[in-house]
Order: structure tokens, then C-alpha cells, then sequence
């Protein structure tokens, strides 16, 4: 007699299947319409093939289109397995090592011959083209579970030392998997976890692009041979594909590397790699920024304050940053020139030093000083903090990624029953921070890594609590893409993360809140509670733009440069049409700039279409022209960034007057 499994489906209803059945099986039962678009099944909440058979009594849901973010791993784990076959049918002797999944596609390392060399971009159209041939021979792709000696067995007989390398490294024991591209002994096979579609035929071909390569070091070590890495772009249709490679497009417009320097707004240079020298248009908007922000954390309690730049490296063995973190750390030893050699010596005679990565052990000595009781509770320390992290020096990109940085940092020292309402605040005050800016954002809260400090009582107690207070706020709903990410959270806490979302729909992680009880015990933070003894009290770690430099890139790259009024470094310009009008143009210029308005003249000997057009790519966002009527008649032409409207004619007054509006701050409207 058949033994008979029980699949309980999503809507309630169980389906009787015999031993030996698939996901597929039972999306066929259903109809034909589920058969064709079950892309594979979540099984017991894990994903698997859709041809995997079931092994007992099971929760089923089969994924389709429809659940994207699944659908869109698994097409692009097809499509790095789909690279790495058409390689080695064009290229025999290439070696493969690994190619995952990525957010926006997918890539693979290869190890190319020594007779072939480095893959190039020119390589690209051959290799998709193969690509292409594989889907459209609907090969299916099967699953098969192996022995680790079998494996490398099998890999070190193909000439595969990365993969046969990295099998034995897996646990003994445990069964492997393999996926073979067709049925045939000789078929195309990789070491990989899975799951995969059903066959190469299920992928739209239409929906990929390579798009570059790379050098990359086997397992990220630099110590380890070189591998050439290609990229690639995948998507669940055409269309997807290419509204992709439209935003990509307008991304290269908006880069703010490119912007930067049109607008001249700031530069890096290899003497100071990973550190921006800001030029005075691009400091207008970092100052913009500074008192902003200011006015927010005043309106909100904070004090600030300012801490060292270097402190001494016990103070970072205190607080675990130095066995954490100390290869992210610039370490100051204490040298004196050699007049022998001319070449820097340590003398031994000063402790060793460290320029801070961050800010927290800084404002943790400056809670520490006196005596706090429980009725000063909440203390709310704010700092533009400056830190030095080093970054690897490939790692460095404009100013997203660099080693010199300003965080608008802040640490909160609460009571236990103070805990919720501080961070439900601080989650109130982001929304409105980021509104001001047109944002849109969802909140993540990454629980707790691994390697990490404290209790395991203590980290179910903080992701909690986190969790409580955006409950209370309104905001772990699906309209603020409410998430949980396991393993994500710093080594001493757990965090909210805000991932914001820009003009042309990339997100980026900015804001964090982090529920710490390590740092205080580690750095003997107290407070005296009510009952007369010691506490040690609850620390927050929160930043909203994250860092000054990091934030203004972002919102280059969101305005495309057409920053708001109240942001841009030249307001307006008064622009001539005749040298007879340029006594009033500085007239212009001074009534401007005395309602505190950023304004400049341009009395070049120019057309006035050149000087439209000049002052257009600068992205200045009001150009107002005068010529020898508008200085007889008191008036001026105004010219808007980016409309299609005509020039309107106002008089000065008027002019002044809708400039000073428009400038003024969002938070500062009402």
C-alpha cells in the first residue's frame, strides 16, 4: 500500500500526496495554470527545488512571480549557474570556484588559464550568447546528493583545486549537493547548495545583461591567486531588465563623484586617500546640514558636546573595540625622528594610541563625570563627532565609502522603564528628519550577530524593546517595509536600521538606533537610583544622517544637484543682459543678499543664453536677469532650474520677497 503524506497549504486546505511526490506534483493537482508559474517551494519555510520530493507530512507554499524577492534570488542563482557552464564550454581549462546571488543580479569568480589570461568586457557578448543557447535548450537542472570524498574526488580529477579545496572544508559527514545542468552522465555539474529552478528553460532569456569584470582575490585574501570576476544583471522579465538599465543610466547622471565636480562642491586626492576636501559651495551645504540639525536635537533635548580625537588604547581594550575592531583603527604610536637614517622609531616611552573609529566610549567618560541620579535620567548627548576608520583602500568610493568622516551622533543614557518611550522618540524624529528631505524609508531591526557581546537574556530584552517602540510609533507595518534580519546587529547590540529610499528608487541604510547594555558594564557607566544605590543605566547609539559625508552624496545623487532652496550654495544669480545694467544688478545682489539670501552676480560681457545655460549646468536653482528696462522700471526676469515655464517679470520687491520664502528651511516653515 502507497504511503500517503498530508501537505497543508496556505489557505487552510490539506492535500493527500503519495510518498515519492513533489511541489510540483501538488501545483499540478491544483491546475495548470499553478503548474506553469510554480517557480519552486517553500517547504517547512525552507526553499527548495520544485522537483525535490517531499519526506513526510509538510507546510507548503509554492513561490511563483508573484513573491519577488524569492523569485528574483532564485532566477539570479540560475543565471550565475547558467555563467559559470557557458565559461567552461567556451573557455576549457577554466577553473570555477563561486557565484551567488547579489541585490541586483548575480556574479561568478573564475580562474582562466594561464595560456587564456584575465577575462575582458569584450569577452561579454560570446558568453551571453552561450548563455542564451543553455536556456533555450531547457536542460533540467538536478539536484543530486553526494559524499565529500566523492566530490573532491570528482573536482580534483577535472583539474578543479578551488572547489576541491574549499569541499573538504565542509562538514564531515553531512551530505553535499550537486546540480547537474541535464540528465546525461557527461552533463555540465557544480558544487551548490540550492535550490534551483526546474530547468534552464524557465529563465527569460531576455532578462540578463553582463555588464563588467573584475579582479578578485580567491576567498578575499590578497595573499591568494587572483581570479577574474563577472558581473552580471538578472531580472524576471525584459521589462524589468530594462527599466533597470534606465535607472542605471539616470544613476550615471546623478553620480555624485561627476556632480561634485561639475558644481564644485568638493575633491579627494591620494594624498589624503579617503578624506574629502570640501570647497566653500560644498561646505555650505555640509553647514546647512550641521545647523539643521542642530535645531532638531535642541528641540528634542540633547546637549552637546565635544570629545578627543585620539585616546589612549586601553581605553579601547575597555570597551572591546580593540579586540573587535583594531584593524578598522588608525594606531598612533609614539615616534621620533631618527637623525641617523631619517626614518620615524618608536622610542617606547608614550602608551599607545588610537584615532577614534567612533564616538561612544567618548560620551560614555563624559556621562561618567560626577555624580548622576535617576531624576536627571533621560541625558541625551549629541556630537558632530569626527572619526577615522580604516577602510580598505579598494573599498573607498567618493564620499559613500571613506576613512574621515562626521557622524551627527548621539548617545542616550535612560532608566529601564525609560527605554521604550526614548526609542519609540527617536523613531519619531527620524520620520519627521527624513520627510523633511522627501524621503520615503523602511525600517529594518537587525538582531544579534554571532561573535558578540553580553547575555543572551539581555539581547532578547533589547530586540524587544526595539521591537515595542515601532509598534508604538505605528510604524512595524508593510507600508514602512517592517523587517527582521537575523545575524545583522552590532557585537554589543541590536539596531533599527532606516533604508531610505531615493528619486530614482535605490535604497540606501542611513539612520540607526542601538539598544546597548554591554558599553556601560564594560566602562562601569552608574547612575544612583532611587533607592540610593548604583545602576547602571540603558545607552542608545543613534544617528539620523549616519555621516555628513556619506548623506550629502546621497542627496546629490536623490536631487540630482537640483538641491531645494534652502540647500543649494548659490542661491541665485543676477545675470546681465547689458553692461548699462550692471549698477543694478548690484543692487539686486546687495537687497538679496541682505535678507540673507546666497546670491552672486554674473556682469560677464556674455550673451544672455550663454550665461543661462552656464549657470543652468551649475544647478543653480533662480537666475535673475536684468537688463536696461528692468533697471528703469525696478524689476527682474526670473528664470527657474528645470521648468518649461517662460521668465516671469516681477518687481524687486516681489522677487525678494518669494526668494527669502523659498529659502527658508523645511522645519523652520511652521
Amino acid at each position: 500500500m502507497t504511503k500517503m503524506f498530508k501537505i497543508a497549504l496556505p489557505d487552510g486546505s490539506v492535500r493527500e500526496m503519495p510518498e515519492g511526490s513533489t511541489p510540483a506534483d501538488v501545483a499540478a493537482a491544483i491546475g495548470p495554470g499553478l503548474a506553469k508559474a510554480a517557480l519552486a517551494a517553500r517547504v517547512d519555510g525552507e526553499v527548495r527545488d520544485i522537483m525535490r520530493p517531499f519526506e513526510g507530512d509538510s507546510n507548503l507554499a509554492l513561490i511563483t512571480s508573484r513573491d519577488e524577492k524569492d523569485a528574483l534570488e532564485l532566477v539570479r542563482h540560475d543565471f550565475a549557474h547558467i555563467l559559470a557552464e557557458a565559461v567552461q564550454n567556451l573557455f576549457p581549462g577554466t577553473q570555477i570556484t563561486f557565484g551567488p546571488a547579489t541585490e541586483d543580479g548575480f556574479y561568478y569568480d573564475f580562474s582562466p588559464s594561464a595560456e587564456r589570461g584575465p577575462f575582458t568586457e569584450e569577452d561579454l557578448p560570446l558568453i551571453e550568447a552561450e548563455m542564451r543557447r543553455i536556456i533555450a535548450a531547457d536542460e533540467p537542472l538536478v539536484r543530486e546528493v553526494w559524499k565529500r570524498e566523492d566530490v573532491r574526488a570528482l573536482f580534483e580529477k577535472q583539474g578543479e583545486r578551488f572547489k576541491a579545496e574549499w569541499v573538504m572544508e565542509l562538514p564531515e559527514g553531512e551530505p553535499i549537493t550537486m546540480y547537474r545542468s541535464g540528465q546525461s552522465d557527461d552533463a555540465w555539474i557544480d558544487l551548490c547548495r540550492g535550490p534551483h529552478l526546474a530547468s534552464t528553460g524557465k529563465l527569460d532569456p531576455q532578462a540578463f545583461k553582463l555588464t563588467r569584470v573584475s579582479g578578485a582575490y580567491w576567498r578575499g585574501d590578497p595573499k591568494n591567486p587572483m581570479l577574474s570576476r563577472i558581473y552580471g544583471t538578472a531580472w524576471l522579465n525584459k521589462k524589468q531588465l530594462d527599466a533597470y538599465l534606465v535607472r542605471l543610466e539616470e544613476a550615471a547622471k546623478r553620480d555624485h563623484r561627476k556632480l561634485g565636480q561639475e558644481m564644485d562642491l568638493f575633491h579627494l586626492q591620494a594624498e589624503a586617500h579617503g578624506s574629502v576636501f570640501w570647497h566653500p559651495n560644498g561646505f555650505v551645504i555640509y553647514r546647512a546640514l550641521e545647523a539643521y540639525m542642530r535645531r532638531q536635537i535642541d528641540a528634542a533635548g540633547y546637549l552637546e558636546i565635544k570629545t578627543p580625537q585620539v585616546m589612549d588604547a586601553r581605553q579601547w581594550e575597555k570597551s572591546g573595540h580593540w579586540g573587535k575592531y583594531r584593524e578598522n583603527m588608525f594606531i598612533v604610536p609614539d615616534e621620533i625622528p631618527s637623525t641617523d637614517e631619517d626614518a620615524p622609531i618608536l622610542s617606547g616611552k608614550a602608551d599607545l594610541m588610537a584615532l577614534k573609529p567612533m564616538n561612544c566610549p567618548g560620551h560614555i567618560l563624559v556621562f561618567k563625570q560626577g555624580i548622576t541620579s535617576y531624576k536627571e535620567l533621560p541625558i541625551r548627548f549629541y556630537e558632530n563627532g569626527s572619526c577615522h576608520r580604516n577602510e580598505p583602500h579598494g573599498a573607498l568610493h567618493g564620499l559613500m565609502r571613506v576613512r574621515q568622516f562626521t557622524q551627527d551622533d548621539a548617545h542616550i543614557f535612560c532608566r529601564e522603564d525609560q527605554v521604550v518611550s526614548e526609542a519609540q522618540a527617536f523613531c519619531e524624529l527620524a520620520a519627521r528628519i527624513y520627510k523633511d528631505f522627501g524621503f520615503t524609508y523602511s525600517i529594518k531591526l537587525a538582531l544579534r550577530p554571532d561573535n558578540r557581546f553580553g547575555s543572551d537574556a539581555d539581547w532578547d530584552k533589547a530586540e524587544e524593546e526595539l521591537r515595542q517602540a515601532v509598534i508604538a510609533a505605528g510604524m512595524a507595518t508593510e507600508e514602512f517595509g517592517w523587517e527582521e534580519l537575523p545575524g545583522e546587529g552590532a557585537f554589543y547590540a541590536p539596531k533599527l536600521e532606516w533604508h531610505l529610499k531615493d528619486a530614482i528608487g535605490r535604497t540606501w541604510q542611513v539612520g540607526t538606533l542601538q539598544s546597548d547594555r554591554v558599553l556601560p558594564e564594560r566602562l562601569d557607566a552608574t547612575f544612583v537610583g532611587e533607592d540610593g544605590q548604583k545602576h547602571r543605566p540603558m545607552m542608545f547609539h543613534r544617528a539620523i544622517f549616519g555621516s555628513y559625508e556619506r548623506f550629502i552624496g546621497i542627496l546629490i545623487e536623490h536631487y540630482a544637484g537640483k538641491f531645494p532652496l534652502w540647500l543649494a550654495p548659490v542661491q541665485a544669480v543676477v545675470a546681465t543682459i547689458v553692461s548699462d545694467a550692471d549698477d543694478y544688478a548690484n543692487a539686486v545682489i546687495a537687497k538679496l543678499r541682505a535678507a540673507g539670501i546666497r546670491a552672486e552676480a554674473d556682469l560677464r560681457n556674455e550673451k544672455i543664453n550663454y550665461k543661462v545655460r552656464e549657470h543652468s549646468l551649475a544647478k543653480v536653482p533662480l537666475l535673475l536677469v536684468v537688463g536696461k528696462r528692468e533697471a528703469d522700471e525696478g524689476t527682474v526676469a526670473v528664470r527657474r532650474l528645470g521648468s518649461d515655464e517662460h521668465q516671469k517679470m516681477m518687481s524687486l520687491d516681489e522677487a525678494v520677497a518669494m526668494v527669502t520664502a523659498e529659502a527658508v528651511p523645511p522645519d523652520l516653515l511652521n
